[in-house]
């Protein structure tokens, strides 16, 4: 096995999610990751955790073969191309999570597009009858991780092994030098009302952070980590961004996504390839409209996209923001939160032409911050 493979799973036993003795861990994996659910496996023992491997990713067959079969259901049934189609909650699973003290998710697929064939409001409805699910594993010490698969790597259009070592080298690093890093952006951030974002000529947007927290990510549940992020107050958020990064939404590219907002709403939206699948996100729900989280990433390890939302929100240079709900934990006491059973990150390249200001004062310039030579 790679050493590499076992430095991973080290980082997500130890620095992740704090596993000690007697934890209850459900590892969700697919069996392309069987690599590192070994590895993993391996800690759990020597910690005196319990484990449970679960095949629950997303983007495989089996997923697909039951949401195109709950959609043709609906035809039978009356409906429209399986669009009133109705999940409940699988109790069973929830109550799965509600036991367990530990979840480790572990992205990787042998076909990244699995799920491209899928209707997207078929996707929707089944992921709004998950919600209490994913409400329920957010409670919990949990991290996402990704295993470097063929799929991913063919997907981010390199090779197995370049991908591997791009996958390794985001991950396994020092994590405490992160966090200090990223502390000076988020002193920057804590006392700060009003963000403005502009980027070339079709990006100017402004939003209140006004008592909202910035998170320091580094490494802690999503991993790898390598992002300050907080949530915009819902109705401040005015203007325009173009998102010139692509969007890859339940198997389907989004490209050149544009939003407008007004009052904190999109009011307008538009996108050059895949527009129907931005328009299905912004129809979820009210809460989709508006911004759930703003987020700046810093990690130089990730120095290119690979159409993995994982990675990209976290690269060096770049601003994501998401439509949908908002994580509790950035909200302020008395602020309100957004809410939406989505939750949608596009992303902005900075390295050009770009600027990001606080309360007036700019605070980094082409991508990089006040506090980095070369400011």
């Amino acid at each position: 096995m790679d050493p590499r493979i076992r430095e991973h799973a080290q980082i997500i036993a130890n620095h992740s999610v704090d596993l000690a003795a007697g934890n209850t861990v459900v590892v969700d994996a697919h069996p392309v990751a069987e690599d590192l659910v070994v590895a993993l496996h391996e800690v759990i023992g020597e910690a005196g955790a319990k484990p449970l491997w679960v095949i629950q990713r997303t983007g495989k067959r089996t997923g697909r073969a039951f949401l195109r079969a709950a959609g043709q259901a609906g035809e039978v049934d009356g409906s429209d191309d399986g669009r009133d189609v109705e999940f409940e909650t699988p109790e069973h699973e929830l109550a799965l999570i509600e036991e367990t003290d530990v979840y480790i998710a572990i992205r990787a697929g042998e076909n990244a597009t699995e799920t491209s064939d899928v209707d997207p409001a078929l996707n929707t409805a089944y992921n709004q009858a998950r919600r209490p699910i994913t409400e329920e594993r957010l409670r919990k010490r949990w991290c996402l991780t990704q295993f470097p698969a063929p799929a991913n790597a063919q997907l981010a259009e390199m090779s197995t092994e370049a991908y591997e070592n791009f996958v390794w080298d985001a991950v396994n690093k020092d994590w405490d030098a992160q966090r200090e890093h990223q502390a000076q952006l988020v002193e920057l951030l804590e006392p700060a009302d009003e963000v403005r974002i502009v980027s070339g000529a079709e990006t100017d947007v402004t939003m209140s952070i006004d008592g909202n927290t910035p998170l320091n990510d580094y490494g802690e549940y999503n991993l790898p980590g390598g992002e300050v992020f907080t949530a915009p107050v819902p109705d401040s958020v005015e203007g325009t961004v173009l998102f010139d990064m692509p969007l890859y939404y339940q198997g389907r590219e989004v490209t050149d996504a544009f939003l407008e907002f007004e009052g904190g709403e999109v009011v307008q939206h538009s996108a050059s390839k895949n527009e129907e699948v931005l328009t299905e996100v912004l129809n979820a729900d009210d809460g989709a409209r508006r911004l759930g989280e703003l987020g700046i990433g810093t990690n130089r390890d990730i120095d290119r996209f690979t159409y993995n939302m994982l990675f990209d929100e976290k690269m060096g240079d770049t601003v994501h923001m998401a439509v949908g709900r908002a994580y509790d934990e950035t909200v302020g006491e008395g602020n309100e939160a957004n809410d939406s059973s989505v939750h949608v990150d596009m992303i902005v390249d900075m390295s050009e032409d770009s600027r990001i200001d606080v309360d007036g004062e700019t605070i980094q310039r082409d991508g990089t911050f006040v506090f980095e030579d070369g400011f």
